[in-house]
């Protein structure tokens, strides 16, 4: 993936020329040469990569928190229940 950018940021060729030289989409070249420049800051349009990975993380735990809730909620109810 680096020599693609590399090719695609000195602009001796361009998106396709690189894309069609690696058998990659123009696409995939487009969308990497994008998040480079995203976790380069010289973009700010999207996340960064590291954004990305706390996003997912972030995304996880809150998940996992709410099944936790769950759970306590359903405790909760069934010794309400078996203390009557």
């Amino acid at each position: 993936m680096a020599s693609t950018l590399g090719c695609c940021r000195r602009a001796d060729r361009t998106v396709g020329q690189v894309a069609k030289d690696f058998d990659l989409t123009e696409t995939a070249v487009r969308d990497w040469v994008k998040q480079a420049d995203l976790d380069a800051g010289t973009r700010t349009d999207g996340l960064a990569s590291a954004e990305r990975e706390e996003l997912a993380r972030l995304r996880q735990e809150d998940r996992r928190l709410r099944e936790d809730v769950d759970i306590l909620k359903r405790a909760t109810a069934f010794f309400a229940k078996e203390t009557r």
